[in-house]
């Protein structure tokens, strides 16, 4: 029915805190893995320099990461759950499961579709970042990548669970689908690289016109005012990654719903669209600019990058649409 919008802030989260756990530690070794994009790494995630003395410690054991694993994942399960009593299912539970036929993208659905590209993002988008978490805490890239898989899909899965006996909302077998599509795309942006180099999945936020009328801005929540976008980066391809002002150029395909407003009776000129454009790619521009001298490498490009690979900033392509 909606998305999970905590999973993704849970997993930025799960990053300080696993950075912090390791951090108290003091010995226990960080993997020599780094993320999939093509920004340069933090140096938390660096391989020590050669020649350097050994941890005081050897690696943690199996069993004490078991225990940091599943205290994290509960966690975030905790997290979800708790607010999910509070604001999800407040009005009370039915005593059997309900599904519904939300109707994929069709011109009749509520969302008009964006909502399941809104499961597919943050599951997409919780698994990548858990891995980055999951890595920190001493796991291995393949272990730390299924685990992020397993919990942001079967998180967002347990809701749906959930969602199913509850008064106001009911199982949706298309979330589930898309819910399992992003998760697979990000486990495999993850095992190729080039890819990842090439292509960013990407959320835009303009608040909606009811957004505005009830002075309510939420990114996560407010499907009328979302854009999924697909930027494909000359800065991936290989023969247009050194060639002045071309590296910068992005072209930007994605879809978007406009009108479905959550009150039936606001909605005006309600439509979908396919959406398509240029782009800059800020992540390179600031890296070849800002991040040039004695900032490149840091934790603020780290950071940048990070939030440039998911997120679309306003103005910084130029879109048009057409009409479904």
């Amino acid at each position: 029915m909606r998305s999970s919008i905590h999973l993704v802030p849970a997993a930025i989260l799960f990053q300080l805190f696993a950075s912090g756990l390791c951090a108290a530690g003091g010995s226990d070794p960080v993997p020599t893995g780094s993320p999939a994009s093509a920004a340069v790494s933090d140096p938390a995630f660096a391989a020590p320099a050669p020649g350097s003395a050994p941890p005081a410690e050897g690696p943690i054991s199996d069993r004490k990461l078991r225990r940091r694993n599943a205290a994290v994942i509960g966690g975030i399960a905790l997290v979800v759950g708790t607010y999910g009593s509070l604001k999800w299912w407040d009005e009370g539970m039915t005593s059997s499961a309900r599904p519904k036929n939300e109707g994929w993208f069709g011109e009749g659905t509520y969302a008009g579709g964006a909502d399941k590209l809104g499961h597919a993002f943050f599951t997409y988008t919780g698994t990548r970042l858990l891995a980055r978490g999951f890595e920190v805490l001493g796991n291995d890239r393949p272990r730390s990548l299924r685990l992020s898989a397993w919990t942001s899909f079967g998180v967002l899965t347990a809701v749906e669970a959930v969602d199913s006996f509850s008064e106001k909302f009911r199982f949706s077998y298309e979330d589930v689908v898309f819910n399992a599509a992003g998760t697979a795309v990000a486990l495999l942006v993850e095992k190729y690289p080039a890819i990842d180099a090439l292509v960013d999945f990407r959320l835009l936020y303009l608040p909606s016109d009811d957004a505005r009328r009830k002075d309510e801005i939420d990114p996560l929540g407010d499907y009328s005012g979302q854009t999924y976008l697909l930027a494909f980066k000359a800065d991936g391809v290989p023969r247009l990654r050194d060639i002045p002002l071309v590296r910068y150029l992005e072209l930007l395909v994605g879809y978007n719903a406009r009108g479905y407003e959550p009150e039936e009776a606001f909605r005006v000129d309600a439509g979908r669209r396919v959406v398509y454009g240029a782009g800059i790619n800020l992540s390179r521009l600031l890296g070849d600019t800002l991040f040039h001298g004695r900032l490149r490498g840091g934790t603020l490009q780290g950071a940048a990058d990070t939030a440039l690979e998911y997120l679309q900033v306003p103005g910084a392509g130029a879109l048009t649409h057409e009409r479904l």
